[in-house]
């Protein structure tokens, strides 16, 4: 049975290095969601056009894309709200002074989203930050909104190091399955970046940095991240848990690199562990790169989380 290490020295990172940050509305309510998390280990930024959703934040960076007294929002209108954002380089520059990781979540299709993520995360680049984008597309029946996120989206996934398209009918789908809105909160986001955030900022049973991080996006072609989580000695359920992802694209067949963080309870055993990393890596190319890590968390009683970052895909 596996042991969680002594609590003496448990963050890896400073909170100011890893920022999760929100752009337009749906992006700025997933955030705050997914910040109340793990507030005390990451800074939070919120980024809209509209105060609505800014009044709201009791906490974190709040910039809003207007100029002066300007009281117009970006509704359908990406170019606009592509100009502020660039027009907010210098505070947004201030804020990124220390990170390392960005975790951008948007959605595109209106203005604020399609017009201003590809230009922060750019930013974010520029200061040396590497940028993991969620970037949720709209329902398949708001054609004028498609029209907007496919224009936006190639230069969001040229800006990111890793860009995961999230599909708000697939999501929507398994909240009714749950009895949930999914309006309200997207549970599959905030399992996500709360096991990003654990991965990389507290101690484990075999310990994964930044350095892993980058090690495994270098790779060429494609990446995405999933989590999925089950029963301890059901390996297989918690990788078909992983895999119903409501993600618009997830082919992790053949993939060239993984990233894998185990996360259990008290209880949680070397032969679980290596039986979840084997459900995960058994598709992967025969030359690919794995590297994985593992940690207890007294939170995770009878269940075992796994987060994953595939690429080269």
């Amino acid at each position: 049975m596996i042991h969680e290490p002594s609590a003496g020295a448990e963050v890896k990172m400073e909170a100011d290095q890893v920022l999760i940050a929100g752009i337009g509305g749906l992006g700025c309510s997933w955030a705050m969601k997914s910040h109340q998390h793990c507030q005390k280990m990451v800074d939070l930024l919120l980024i809209d056009s509209d105060e609505t959703i800014l009044s709201k934040a009791s906490e974190g960076h709040l910039l809003r894309l207007g100029e002066g007294g300007d009281s117009n929002g970006c509704a359908a209108l990406p170019p606009l709200a592509e100009q502020r954002m660039r027009s907010m380089a210098s505070p947004v520059l201030r804020i990124l002074e220390n990170v390392e990781l960005v975790i951008l979540l948007t959605g595109l299709g209106g203005g604020t989203g399609s017009g201003a993520s590809a230009e922060f995360a750019r930013q974010a680049k520029q200061s040396g930050a590497m940028v993991l984008t969620i970037a949720a597309m709209p329902f398949s029946s708001q054609f004028s909104r498609l029209g907007l996120a496919d224009r936006a989206i190639p230069g969001l996934e040229a800006e990111s190091d890793v860009c995961v398209r999230l599909s708000l009918d697939r999501l929507a789908a398994q909240a009714r399955a749950r009895g949930s809105d999914w309006r309200v909160g997207a549970a599959w986001v905030e399992e996500l970046i709360d096991g990003l955030v654990r991965t990389l900022m507290r101690l484990g049973l075999i310990n994964l940095d930044m350095m892993d991080l980058k090690a495994i996006i270098g790779h060429e072609g494609g990446a995405t991240m999933i989590v999925g989580s089950g029963e301890g000695d059901d390996a297989e359920g918690i990788f078909n848990s992983a895999m119903e992802a409501p993600l618009a694209e997830l082919d992790i067949e053949g993939a060239q690199a993984c990233l894998i963080q185990v996360e259990g309870g008290p209880g949680l055993t070397i032969g679980q562990v290596d039986a979840v990393a084997n459900a995960f890596t058994k598709g992967l190319h025969e030359d690919s790169q794995v590297i994985l890590g593992a940690r207890v968390s007294e939170d995770l009683i009878g269940i075992v989380r796994v987060v994953a970052v595939m690429a080269g895909l």
